[in-house]
């Protein structure tokens, strides 16, 4: 799936425009930080701006351990009509904060919508800024009765996700989270040139910004809907290629056991 941040209505109206080639629309504000909050009012907003069959999400901001606060925004950003619920979990150094964190956030999110997906994120430079590992995240997902884990970058100055946590780790963050029953998500400056590796580790979710906003600029650029376009076709043949290689495989394995 295709996971797309607009940071304001505006931009929200762009992603409307490509409707047909992304799957969520994530609400955001990226002068915040990388999972800045942005004000419930810009929730309802964008909610109320994309069709109806998009699931709108929202990020809860790089939070503190501060359970009960995260709770409370958390449910604030549910009422507000996002569906996906993400909480950066940029202040917890250890996974059982962590945990104590997405716990609370999905008893206060699930009591309301039972049917609202909670996301647990964590950063791919963890090492700058002492929060809990990458790799721990699907576990913390998993412990907490998180629906998802993903991994974003928390320093946006030009580095991307494989500059910090390689394809290989990738993979097995991606393995990790499947065999908790999770899905797992992959974001932080992805660009055109990094889908077939994600496609490659059985990525569920990328989430895009950046390349997808005019010069490549998450901060200064806009959210163009030809851009938006152009990424999902190379997504999609990413996904084409990858399941005629895959299928080749099991043909010429049929064959060799049948021998």
């Amino acid at each position: 799936m295709l996971l797309i941040s607009p940071d304001g209505v505006e931009e929200a109206l762009d992603c409307a425009k490509a409707a047909e080639h992304l799957d969520i629309v994530d609400v955001k504000k990226p002068d915040e930080g990388s999972l800045g909050a942005n004000f419930p009012w810009v929730i309802r907003e964008i909610r109320d701006a994309v069709p109806a069959d998009k699931p709108v999400s929202a990020t809860v901001g790089d939070v503190p351990f501060k359970p009960g606060t995260v709770a409370q925004a958390a449910l604030g950003a549910a009422v507000s009509g996002a569906t996906y619920i993400k909480v950066g979990l940029y202040g917890c150094t250890t996974p059982e904060q962590a945990i104590e964190v997405m716990r609370g956030v999905v008893r206060a999110v699930k009591d309301y919508r039972p049917d609202a997906f909670v996301v647990a994120s964590g950063y791919a430079d963890a090492h700058r800024i002492g929060c809990v590992n990458p790799l721990a995240l699907p576990d913390i997902a998993r412990r907490s009765g998180s629906d998802a884990a993903m991994l974003d970058t928390a320093v946006k100055d030009g580095t991307r996700l494989f500059d910090h946590v390689p394809p290989d780790v990738c993979e097995e963050f991606v393995r990790r989270a499947h065999g908790a029953g999770l899905l797992a998500a992959l974001a932080g400056s992805v660009r055109a040139a990094d889908l077939g590796a994600l496609t490659r580790i059985g990525t569920d979710i990328v989430g895009v910004r950046g390349a997808v906003c005019e010069g490549g600029d998450r901060n200064t650029g806009r959210i163009r809907p030809e851009l938006v376009a152009a990424f999902r076709a190379e997504m999609d043949r990413h996904a084409r290629e990858h399941a005629a290689t895959a299928a080749t495989a099991a043909t010429a394995a049929t064959a060799a056991t049948a021998s």
